[in-house]
This record gives structure tokens, sequence and C-alpha cells, in this order.
């Protein structure tokens, strides 16, 4: 194997798009080529996943601050890698997994160890003169994935009336990228247009999409003393966007949502339940009711994909909503399978699930993450490489995504940069593949 020695590894604190400290590490080789990263954060995150680090210090940053994290990469973890070779990824991430020797990277915070991992493969392609996805995938990463684009939040991403985390579009059977784009921004823009018509917000939320918070017709605001139905405006909003920009919802663009059913699990707690409470409007559901709930939805609307339509931990009832829903939709477990391969195998035994989101934030380095990916490919489960709602403007899930022929990806809405830069890397990407192919 072809040798370059890393020579130094420095980290520092910056911010994410919410302005919370994030930690960004830049990796330089013997020859002075360098690579940099910055970590992402989510807002509704799984209890399973790898830990972020952060200061707790609440005289700064509200406790968020990352210092203790960069220190771990200066003073510690730097140390052992010096001289390393850079173009081993396996070896160095699994020095750093060693050197952390806790199951969740508690001790050094999985923000540190996936500020290195990141930071070496890009200082690794840089090196090589390789483009990112062609150094983490050989000449077989070449698959342009398909946007699922979040238009509309609600739930943790947003402060309004709407449960459902996340409403995306997928275009369906489109030749490019590029005409996926101009797909998708065109119905954010038609519906941007339907939300002043109605005299609503278009404000935005954590991940770009509007965050209206929904006005119901009279005869729709209480049922049984309870305001619902929100989240069902909001989805044919959406379809009614779909149309107005002139394509067909079902036909032309299809329909994905993110429940993030954990956080309706957590909130039944404070009522002293165990099912699911929509605190938003403020609607309970048992799980069976929950199963019948999702299940109603995508028989309903032109609905490919649904992520987390339970909780983390509610293993049986995903197992008869597979039963249900498997063969004919995408399944998707984020807080379910946090990027983990041994939570994802418990899955591939029951049966659960179809589908899995990356975030490798969630696990800590890219080897694991590929690992996990290889995992769900040899078991029939789709993949789905992911931001997060706390982003930067790094645009390493977007080569991530080609290297490994995902097929998908969710990057946000076609606003704000931090998001826009993962969408324009592809369409960068996509005409460097086409120039390979002339």
């Amino acid at each position: 194997m072809k040798e370059i020695p890393i020579k130094s590894i420095k980290a520092m604190q910056v911010f994410d798009s919410r302005g919370n400290p994030t930690v960004q590490v830049t990796v330089s080789l013997l020859d002075g080529t360098q690579g940099v990263a910055m970590v992402p954060s989510g807002a509704s995150t799984g209890k399973y996943e790898a830990i972020e680090l952060r200061d707790n210090n609440y005289r700064e940053y509200n406790g968020k601050g990352v210092r203790r994290a960069v220190e771990n990469i200066n003073k510690k973890l730097q140390k052992s890698l010096i001289g390393m070779n850079a173009l081993n990824q396996e070896r160095i991430d699994n020095i750093i997994i060693e050197l952390d020797g806790t199951e969740n990277k508690s001790r050094f915070g999985a923000n540190s160890i996936l500020g290195i991992s990141l930071a070496t493969a890009r200082a690794a392609a840089n090196y090589l003169n390789e483009p990112l996805y062609r150094y983490i995938g050989g000449i077989s990463g070449n698959i342009i994935p398909t946007p699922m684009m979040n238009i509309l939040n609600g739930g943790l991403h947003a402060g309004n009336n709407i449960n459902i985390q996340e409403f995306m579009i997928m275009p369906i059977g489109v030749r490019s990228f590029e005409e996926c784009m101009q797909i998708c921004v065109e119905i954010y823009q038609v519906l941007k247009e339907l939300l002043k018509q109605k005299n609503i917000s278009t404000s935005v939320g954590d991940e770009g999409g509007f965050a209206p918070k929904l006005k119901l017709k009279e005869k729709e605001k209480k049922r049984n003393g309870k305001i619902e139905k929100t989240d069902e405006i909001a989805i044919e909003l959406i379809i009614d966007a779909i149309n107005q920009a002139g394509f067909k919802a079902g036909r032309d663009v299809a329909l994905a949502l993110d429940v993030a059913a954990s956080e309706m699990r957590e909130a039944a707690k404070t009522i002293e339940k165990e099912g699911y409470y929509f605190w938003k409007t403020d609607e309970y559901k048992t799980k069976d009711e929950m199963i019948d709930y999702i299940e109603n939805l995508a028989s309903k609307y032109p609905i490919r994909s649904i992520e987390d339509p339970l909780g983390e931990d509610d293993w049986k009832a995903w197992s008869e909503l597979t039963k249900r829903l498997g063969s004919k939709i995408q399944l998707v477990g984020d807080d379910l399978f946090v990027t983990n391969k041994r939570r994802l195998q418990r899955g591939i035994d029951e049966k659960v699930a179809n589908s899995i989101l990356i975030k490798p934030n969630q696990i800590g380095t890219l080897t694991e993450t590929i690992e996990t990916i290889k995992l769900a490919r040899k078991n029939g489960y789709r993949t789905i490489i992911s931001h997060r709602s706390g982003e930067t403007e790094d645009t390493f899930i977007a080569d991530l995504a080609v290297a490994v022929n995902a097929g998908q990806i969710k990057a946000g809405a076609p606003c704000r940069s931090e998001r826009v830069a993962k969408y324009n890397r592809l369409l960068n990407i996509e005409k460097e593949l086409k120039k390979r192919k002339e």
C-alpha cells in the first residue's frame, strides 16, 4: 500500500446552521496536503446514537460548547495518529475506536472521532488528486442519488402546530439530478406562493422547509374537543403545490415523511401513557392506533417513504407495521437503527423495516458507516444518506452518497446555504461523471 504519513491534526470550535458550536478538524499530511471536515449535529436524536460530547458549561453557549471535544483531538488523539498512513482509513478509524474504548464513543465524543475520520479521508483524496466520491467508492461509485427534499417542517424542527417532523418530495423516473432539482425547486416556490395566498407565514425551519402554523377551517377545529388534522392539511398543501407546478402527485412526484415518532413516545411519558402523544395538537394514540394511522396515511396519499413511523424501542409494533406496509412503501429506520450495524442486524433478524437512514455522526467513523451500508445492501435494505438539522457547509455526505451508490439523499430544502451546498456539489459530480463517459 502506498503511504503518506499524517503530520498533524488540529481541531477548533466553529458553528453550525443553528448557531451552536461544533468541531472542525484539519488533517495535514507530510507533503503539506490537507483535509478539512466539519461535524453536524441533530435536534431529534435517537438515544442509541453515539455520544456527541458537549462542555455542559452553562456560562458559555448554554452548555453546548465543544471545547472538550476540541481538546481531546489536539491534546490526546493527535498524539496516537501522527505518522500513521492517511491512506489506511480503516486502520486509523479502528485505532480511534480502540483509544476511546466505549460502546457509544462517550470518552472522546463521536464529534471528535468523526471529525478526524472524515478529515483524514478528505486529506487522502486530496493527496491522490481524486474527487472524494472516487477515493471512497472507486470506479463503481457513480450513481447520483434522488433527492428526498424537505419542503415543510414540523415536530422539533419548527415552532408550529404540525406534529410530523419532515414533509418531503421525491421526483419519480427522472433522468438527471439537474432535472430533479428543477422539479423540486419549482414545487418549493409554488408552495411558498400558496402559503402567501393563504396569509400564512413563509418562515423556514431548521432544514429550510417552510414552517407554517396552519389555519383550520372552523368545522375542522374540534373533534372530541381536540385540534386535529394539521398534518394532513400540510400533506394536501404539498399535493396542491405539486399539481400547480405542473406535475402530477403520485406520477411525477411522490411524498415522503419523517414522523420522528420517538419524540411522540417521549411526549407520551409526560401524560403518563405508553403510546404516542402528538403534543402540538393534544392528541394521543395507542400503539395499535398509531399503526392504523400510518397505514391510513400511506393508503390515502401518494407516499413512497415513511421514516421513523414508530418509536426506537417499539420493535413489536415495527414488526406489525412492516408486515402491513413493507411490500408497498419504504419504511425507514433512523432512530431505530442509528447507523449501527448491531441494531440493523436485529432489524434484519426480526424482519423490521426495509430501509435505513445513514448519518455518519450517529456511529462516529467513516469505516463503521460503510460497514453498516454493506450490511444493509447484503440484506436487501435500501440506504438513504442524510444530513442533520444542525448542518455546516461541509459537503461530505454528497460525495458519500455517490461513493456508496446509495440512490437517495436527504439534504434539506433548496434554501439555506448549508443545505444547497450539498445539492450544488451533486450537480458538479453529475457533470464530472458525464465527462468521464464521453
